[in-house]
């Protein structure tokens, strides 16, 4: 999911001018709704904590989540498990759930480090409504 490479320089700043290999994947900045549930005990049988349970219901909503695979799924659970941990008071944690949420891109930092960009979601049309811009400029 990530990729290689430095993070791209502002515009007029770039030492090389030719196209980049990775461009932005743009996503519509819809929260994403077929995330798989959390399973209902932690590893062990213990509940899980109410901040985790949060912070599962914050990340699998993510518009970039549309973009996962099984393996990711999998990853960000036992991330869940992490935290899980960090909130029962395993502050020790705290660097590798840093590390796996900069993976996941939780912040706008972390989706820039992975190229990703929400976008505003395309206005739906009512059908059978013609859309005079497609005709200006003829």
């Amino acid at each position: 999911m990530a990729v290689t490479g430095r993070k791209p320089k502002p515009a007029g700043q770039a030492v090389t001018r030719h196209k980049q290999i990775h461009d932005w994947v743009e996503i519509p900045n819809v929260p994403y709704r077929s995330a798989p549930k959390l399973p209902e005990r932690q590893p062990g049988g213990a509940a899980w904590p109410a901040q985790t349970k949060r912070w599962w219901r914050v990340i699998s909503s993510m518009p970039h989540c549309v973009l996962w695979a099984e393996a990711d799924w999998v990853f960000a659970e036992h991330t869940a498990r992490l935290v899980a941990a960090f909130d029962a008071g395993e502050l020790r944690l705290a660097t590798e759930i840093r590390n796996r949420e900069k993976l996941l891109g939780t912040t706008v930092d972390f989706r820039r480090d992975l190229r990703i960009r929400y976008v505003d979601a395309a206005p739906t049309e009512a059908p059978g409504v013609t859309n005079l811009d497609d005709y200006r400029n003829l």
